[in-house]
């Protein structure tokens, strides 16, 4: 896509543009999960990674192989298996015996685009070398360190109903997601549609191959550098910051007595941790967000204000994109479980609980 020159008056037009583009191309082969197509071009903007969490069937890895057709970045799946190594995943060293060398073998980590599928199969020693890649866009083979390709997109998903096989995925790993998107099923009306651009494709293969329309590379290296740039003249009152700061601090249980903190507004923003006291609702949380949360909540509600064509952030956008910025950052307890709370639901009590600017 040609971007013209950044004026003024042309810039908010542009970026609804960009973005309707690719809605549009996407909308060729995901019908609905919309949260889900905002979330990765959220995220994409932000340069954070993905959970994708949903039963199987429901286009996680061809929305992710969508993504990457309409950026025309690179693009590898890695299937993630009990028996996979780290090797497996970043490359090794290779002995050339004509030369007499190791020479070094990358893996498939090395891709614009990684689709790490049903990433809770795989062992302790996997997810920490993934680890590497995600936080620092780098990975160690031998005793050299090799950056990965810029921009680095991770994109996971595991399957919430099979339990069998899997590893539970180590808080340290899960902070590093920005986001953690809830597929949820299409509706019936959706499912129909589906069904038709099926038979419009005129074959039997469900696969997301060459059978598939053709999507543009709408969300050039030039497009997204023009979002991010929206996204960052964005602007964000201290009220928002200190509010965000304020639904965060009130999802940690340690934070019970806080220190003395006044936002700009004069407004405490422990008050939502005095509410959460005495509504009880510590005995849900085991352990609450961390300050990358925070950082996670004010890019995303930014962006979240560029989608909806505004230059500032208001409360709502906070709240928009509370929920999957949170949920996957904070540990129940025991008696939440006992008692059916998911984290969505306690997320959304706190939020009742933080006063709003």
């Amino acid at each position: 896509m040609v971007v013209p020159p950044d004026t003024e008056n042309n810039s908010k037009k542009v970026v609804s543009e960009i973005l309707d583009a690719c809605k549009t191309e996407l909308a060729k082969r995901i019908v609905g999960q919309q949260e889900m197509i905002e979330g990765l071009l959220m995220a994409l903007i932000a340069g954070g990674h993905i959970l994708l969490e949903g039963v199987p069937g429901l286009a996680k890895t061809l929305a992710v192989k969508s993504l990457a057709d309409i950026t025309g970045l690179s693009f590898k799946r890695i299937q993630f298996t009990p028996d996979l190594l780290p090797a497996d995943l970043t490359g090794t060293l290779v002995w050339e015996q004509a030369s007499g060398t190791f020479s070094v073998r990358r893996g498939p980590v090395f891709a614009h685009v990684i689709l790490a599928d049903e990433i809770n199969r795989a062992p302790a020693k996997v997810q920490s070398a993934l680890l590497e890649a995600m936080e620092e866009r780098q990975v160690t083979i031998g005793e050299t360190t090799y950056p990965l390709p810029d921009p680095f997109f991770v994109l996971a998903t595991q399957n919430p109903i099979e339990h069998e096989g899997t590893y539970t995925l180590p808080e340290a790993e899960l902070d590093r997601f920005l986001l953690k998107l809830l597929i949820r099923y299409p509706s019936m009306e959706e499912e129909i549609r589906i069904l038709q651009m099926i038979a419009s494709q005129n074959t039997w293969s469900l696969r997301a191959g060459d059978q598939w329309t053709p999507l543009h590379p709408v969300l050039d290296a030039a497009a997204l550098t023009r979002l991010r740039a929206a996204a960052d003249s964005v602007f964000m009152d201290a009220q928002i910051a200190a509010y965000i700061v304020s639904v965060v601090a009130a999802s940690r249980p340690s934070a019970s007595k806080p220190p003395a903190l006044r936002s700009p507004a004069g407004r405490l923003p422990e008050e939502g941790i005095e509410k959460a006291l005495r509504e009880g609702l510590y005995r849900y949380i085991a352990f609450g967000a961390s300050p990358r949360a925070s950082i996670a909540l004010y890019r995303c509600s930014r962006i979240r204000a560029l989608f909806e064509g505004r230059s500032f952030v208001s409360p709502e956008d906070v709240k928009a994109v509370a929920l999957p910025v949170l949920r996957h950052r904070m540990v129940l307890s025991y008696e939440a479980e006992a008692e059916g709370l998911d984290p969505d639901a306690v997320i959304s009590r706190l939020l009742t609980l933080v006063p709003v600017p």
